[in-house]
C-alpha cells in the first residue's frame, strides 16, 4: 500500500541521517523534518479514514432508500429490516481500508402524528500507517442516516410544451418516450405507489393556451367576457383592439366591409386585424361588402350581418356578428345625421368605391356632417335586456355603437367628438352559445395571471378566460382538429390514461410557458378548478412541478407582448412568468418550508441556438434543477434523472 511504502522509505532515510558525520546540517535537517514528516503522515491516515467514512455514508443512504422502497412495496416486514440492512450494506460498501465494519438498523413505527423512521448506524476502523508511531494503531469512524417512511406522498404536475417547433429533431417523440415509454417517468413514479393516491400525476400540455375540455362550458370558474364580446371590446388586445368607423351607423347592405385587416388607422376608418365573412362560422367565406340578407343561425335571425373573420393579432375567432337592422328613421323612410362635428365624418363606400346610395356630407372641419340611411348594430350574443334566450350563459353589455349625449333626437345613431357608447341589445338566441366553445383557456387577467389564487365568482380577475384560438388555420382545441391540443388531465393515478394522453400529444402553435405553469400550479391546489384531491393534515406531501419547453415565449393573451414568432421589446411575457415563478417559490407550507419543488427543462436544438432562457433558469427551485438540453436524446436521460431524484424524495424524506 502507498502508506506502507512511504513509511518504509521514511524509516530508511532516518537511519541514514542518524549515521551521518558530515556536520550539523544533517542533524538540523533531521530535527526539522521530523514534525513535517509527522504532519504528512497524520494527513494521509486521516484521509484514508475520511474516505472510508464517506463510502460508509453513501452505502448507508442507499441502503435506507432500498429499505424504504421494500417497505413501501410490502416485500419485507419491519422485523426483517436489520437482516436486510446488513445484506444491502455489505453489497454496497466496497472500501478496502475499512476494517471491523458493522451496521445497525432501528425501525420506529408510525403514529397518528408522526411517520415511521429507519435509523441506520455504521462503524469501523482503519489500521494507521503513521499514527501508530504516536500510539494510535487504529482510527475509528462512524456514520448514520435516518429516513422517514410511511406518510410521504407525491403530487407531480407535468407542464409540457406542445408547440409547433416540437416536431423538429423528433423532440415530441423523445418527450413521449421519456414520459410515457417503458421505464419512463410515469413508470418510475407509479412504481413508488403502494396504495392508490400515494402518487398522483397531472398532465398540462400547453402552447399559447391550454385545453380544459369543452364539457366544462358550464363551470363557474370560466370568464366568458372576451369569448362573448365583439372585437371592439377586447381590453387585453391593447393597441391592437378594433375600433368602429365614424360612419358606423350608416354601414349597412351594399357598404364595403369597414374592417380591412390593418391596425392604427387615423382617418376615422375601422381599426381591426380582420375582414368580413358571410356568417359567424370559422369556415365561412369572406365578403368585401355587407350582404342584404337574413341569416338564420341557431334559431336566430341575423339581418344583414357583419361577421368578423379570425383576428390576425390575437389569433382568435369571434363568436358572433353585428346586425345591420334598419333604424326607426330608416324604417319610416327618413334619413338622419349619423356623424357630425368632425372632419373625419364621411359616407361609407359601395363596391365600386362611390358613396352608398342616399348618403351625403357637407361642411368641413368641425362643421362637417353626414346624412343617410342608418342602421342599428347589435352583437349576436344576448344583451342585458334578454331574459328569454340562453339564460344559462352570461349577458353581453359590450359597446356596439355611438350615441350623442347632447342630442334630443337620433340619440342612438350619431357619432360626435363627445359620443358615448351604445350597449348591446340582442334579444334572440345566441348565434354561438357558450356550449360551442372548444375548451381553450388563456391567461388570467393581471395580476392573477401570475398568482395561484383560487377562482371566485365575485372577482372576474380570478376566473379563467375562455378563448377560441385559431392559429395556422387550425382550431387547436377542437375535437375535430387533426392536430388537437390534448386536454389537461387533473391529478390522477390512472397510469394508462396518462400514458395514452402523453402519447397523443402533437405539435401545435406558439409558445406561452406561463399558461402551462399556471395550470400546473392550479392542478396542485385543493379547492381549485381541477378538483384536486384533499390533503391529509397528518401526511407530508411533496408537490413537484416539471416544466419543459423547447423555445422562448412568443405569444400569450396580450397581442402587444408578442406576435407568435418574437416577443415585444423588454420580454413582457417573460416578465409575467418570472413574477409567477417568484410567487411559486415564495409559497411555504405550514412548517415554513417551500411548498413546491420546481424543475425546468429547456430543449435547445435550434440552429443557431436560442439563448439560455433566463426565466426558465431562475424558475427552477435550485440551479441543479434547471436542465439545458442540446439534443432530443437528452430528454430521456433528463427525465430519468429527475425520476430517480423524485424516487428518493418520495421514499426517503
Amino acid at each position: 500500500m502507498l502508506g506502507s511504502a512511504i513509511f518504509n522509505r521514511g524509516r530508511a532515510a532516518i537511519r541514514r541521517f542518524s549515521r551521518a558525520t558530515d556536520g550539523n546540517v544533517a542533524v538540523i535537517f533531521t530535527l526539522a523534518i521530523l514534525p513535517i514528516f509527522a504532519f504528512v503522515g497524520v494527513a494521509i491516515d486521516y484521509t484514508r479514514a475520511n474516505n472510508a467514512r464517506t463510502a460508509m455514508q453513501s452505502a448507508l443512504d442507499s441502503t435506507a432508500l432500498m429499505l424504504s422502497k421494500d417497505l413501501t412495496m410490502g416485500s419485507i416486514t419491519a422485523a426483517q429490516i436489520p437482516s436486510k440492512a446488513q445484506t444491502y450494506f455489505t453489497a454496497l460498501y466496497t472500501n478496502k481500508d475499512g476494517k471491523g465494519v458493522s451496521v445497525s438498523a432501528t425501525y420506529t413505527t408510525p403514529t397518528a402524528n408522526t411517520a415511521a423512521t429507519i435509523l441506520l448506524g455504521g462503524s469501523g476502523y482503519i489500521n494507521s500507517d503513521f499514527m501508530q508511531l504516536a500510539g494510535f494503531p487504529k482510527l475509528n469512524f462512524s456514520s448514520s442516516t435516518t429516513t422517514t417512511w410511511g406518510n410521504v406522498k407525491m403530487r407531480v404536475a407535468l407542464a409540457l410544451d406542445n408547440t409547433g417547433s416540437m416536431v423538429d429533431d423528433n423532440k415530441i417523440v423523445a418527450l413521449r418516450n421519456a414520459v410515457a415509454g417503458t421505464g419512463g417517468l410515469i413508470d418510475q413514479l407509479s412504481a413508488l405507489s403502494k396504495n392508490n393516491g400515494d402518487v398522483y400525476i397531472s398532465l398540462i400540455p400547453f402552447f399559447k393556451d391550454v385545453n380544459v375540455g369543452s364539457s366544462n362550458y358550464g363551470a363557474s370558474w370560466i370568464d366568458w367576457t372576451d369569448w362573448l364580446n365583439p372585437p371592439t371590446t377586447q381590453p387585453a388586445n391593447g393597441s391592437t383592439q378594433a375600433t368602429l368607423p365614424y360612419n358606423w351607423h350608416a354601414v349597412g347592405p351594399g357598404s364595403r366591409c369597414p374592417f380591412t385587416n390593418t391596425t392604427g388607422n387615423t382617418d376615422g376608418s375601422a381599426n381591426g386585424a380582420f375582414v368580413c365573412q358571410v356568417s359567424p362560422t370559422r369556415n365561412s367565406s369572406t365578403t368585401s361588402t355587407i350582404q342584404s340578407t337574413t341569416l338564420t343561425v341557431n334559431g336566430a335571425s341575423i339581418q344583414n350581418p357583419i361577421c368578423p373573420t379570425v383576428d390576425g393579432n390575437s389569433q382568435t375567432l369571434y363568436n358572433g356578428c353585428w346586425t345591420s337592422e334598419p333604424s326607426a328613421a330608416n324604417a319610416a323612410g327618413n334619413k338622419e345625421t349619423f356623424c357630425s362635428g368632425s372632419s373625419k365624418c364621411s359616407c361609407p363606400k359601395n363596391s365600386s368605391g362611390s358613396n352608398v346610395s342616399g348618403c351625403t356630407c357637407s361642411g368641413s372641419g368641425s362643421g362637417r356632417s353626414c346624412t343617410g340611411w342608418t342602421y342599428v348594430h347589435n352583437w349576436t350574443q344576448p344583451g342585458p335586456n334578454d331574459t328569454s334566450h340562453n339564460t344559462n350563459q352570461p349577458r353581453v353589455s359590450a359597446i356596439v355603437g355611438y350615441r350623442d349625449p347632447t342630442s334630443t333626437t337620433n340619440t342612438e345613431h350619431i357619432w360626435t367628438p363627445t359620443a358615448v357608447g351604445v350597449a348591446n341589445d340582442w334579444r334572440q338566441a345566441s348565434s354561438n352559445p357558450i356550449s360551442t366553445w372548444t375548451g381553450c383557456i388563456t391567461d388570467r387577467t393581471q395580476p392573477n395571471d401570475a398568482t395561484g389564487v383560487l377562482p371566485a365568482t365575485s372577482d372576474v380577475t380570478t376566473l379563467f378566460p375562455a378563448n377560441e384560438i385559431y392559429e395556422n388555420s387550425t382550431a387547436y382545441c377542437s375535437s375535430s382538429s387533426s392536430t388537437q391540443l390534448e386536454t389537461i388531465i387533473p391529478l390522477s393515478y390512472n397510469w394508462t390514461a396518462l400514458k395514452t394522453a402523453v402519447n397523443a400529444m402533437q405539435p401545435t402553435g406558439g409558445t406561452n410557458q406561463a399558461v402551462g405553469l399556471a395550470w400546473a400550479w392550479q392542478s396542485l391546489l385543493v379547492g381549485g378548478p381541477l378538483n384536486t384531491p384533499a390533503e391529509d393534515s397528518n401526511t407530508t406531501y411533496n408537490r413537484v412541478i416539471i416544466l419543459l419547453s423547447d423555445g422562448l415565449n412568443t405569444e400569450d393573451r396580450w397581442p402587444d407582448y408578442g406576435d407568435g414568432r418574437t416577443q415585444a421589446s423588454g420580454n413582457p411575457i417573460d416578465a409575467r412568468q418570472a413574477l409567477m415563478c417568484q410567487n411559486l417559490q415564495n409559497a411555504k407550507d405550514s412548517g415554513g418550508s417551500p411548498m413546491y419543488t420546481i424543475y425546468t427543462i429547456q430543449v435547445n436544438t435550434h440552429s443557431p441556438a436560442d439563448p439560455t432562457s433566463t426565466v426558465l433558469k431562475n424558475c427552477a427551485s435550485s440551479p441543479d434543477k434547471f436542465f439545458m438540453l442540446t439534443s432530443s436524446t437528452q430528454i430521456l436521460t433528463t427525465f430519468n434523472t429527475i425520476g430517480t431524484a423524485l424516487s428518493k424524495l418520495r421514499l426517503a424524506k
